[in-house]
């Protein structure tokens, strides 16, 4: 099964490295860095690069397609290299997913049109521009389409599928693995749970990040 996680300028790492680290570990995987062109892509923090094995166009029929969000989402939401690719990939993927803003550029590629989604909470209503059905859900899975909340959701989407794809037990494992057992010290990880001045200082900034 070949995973082919997109890397763009300016995407958020753990969108792409929390997939990784879950869904890589399948066996017999060939999971997959592509991009435009091979080499370091820079993630939005600027001092954070990810290698790009292979091209978008060396990988034309994955298996499974990760689409990870980050600032850099906006400059590719009219670029019909990624977009195209995206629709041609899709043609034939058993799964086709996303992390945070991710899910708009599958918006933006036609993919979600009638289907449940999620996004990063700032973005819910764009994504509804894009003709898909937003839901605040962490992980939100429509047929073959697994769409992932802000982030760190991105772990919670990667074990989702990796039990859809090889049962409950393997993800479990996986899990246990790399010691996934969230224990936050705050409890303000969604606009229901934070501060309301904080809910709309970052609603004001209109950002996902």
């Amino acid at each position: 099964m070949q995973i082919a996680i997109v890397l763009y300028d300016h995407f958020t790492a753990l969108d792409a490295v929390g997939p990784y680290e879950t869904l890589g570990r399948l066996p017999g995987a060939d999971t997959v860095f592509v991009a435009e062109r091979t080499g370091p892509v820079r993630a939005d923090t600027d001092n954070l690069a990810l290698s790009a094995d292979r091209t978008l166009a060396d990988v034309p029929s994955p298996d499974v397609v990760v689409v990870p969000g980050g600032p850099g989402q906006r400059t590719q939401m009219d670029n019909p290299v990624l977009l195209d690719w995206l629709r041609a990939a899709d043609a034939t993927t058993t799964w086709t997913t996303s992390v945070c803003t991710g899910s708009l550029l599958l918006g933006a590629a036609g993919l979600l049109r009638g289907r449940r989604a999620t996004s990063h909470w700032l973005a819910l209503d764009h994504l509804g521009t894009l003709g898909a059905e937003p839901t605040g859900e962490r992980v939100v899975t429509d047929g073959k389409y697994v769409t992932a909340a802000g982030v760190s959701a991105g772990i919670d989407m990667g074990l989702t599928l990796l039990g859809r794809i090889a049962g409950d037990e393997r993800a479990q494992a996986v899990q246990l693995l790399i010691e996934y057992d969230p224990q936050p010290p705050y409890d303000a990880g969604s606009p229901q749970k934070a501060p309301a001045h904080l809910v709309a200082e970052l609603r004001g900034a209109g950002r996902a990040r």
